[in-house]
């Protein structure tokens, strides 16, 4: 799995980058065809922004989340993508 981690109006800190990646380890745990995730970090005034694309076997899963705290809005950003790639294993699954 390749995760590229883009900051626009923030700094991409190691422990930030530490963060995304061991929050993206656990999506990995549930569905191992996880090809490519592209996450954008946005800070505006005082909302910060994580949203992220991951590219599964053939699907494409997107999800946006935003909080004061920017770990917080990576936390509810992996809540919401691991919701959507456990859906989408349990309809390969039923197929």
């Amino acid at each position: 799995m390749q995760i590229n981690l883009t900051g626009r109006h923030v700094e991409i800190t190691t422990a930030l980058k530490e963060y995304v990646d061991t929050k993206f380890a656990k999506l990995a745990r549930h569905f191992e065809h996880i090809t490519n995730v592209n996450v954008v970090l946005t800070v505006e005034k005082i909302k910060q922004i994580a949203e992220a694309k991951i590219n599964l076997s053939g699907a494409e899963v997107f999800a946006v989340a935003d909080d004061e705290n920017m770990y917080a809005a990576i936390d509810q950003l992996i809540d919401k993508l691991d919701r959507q790639v456990i859906k989408h294993k349990e309809k390969l699954t039923r197929h």
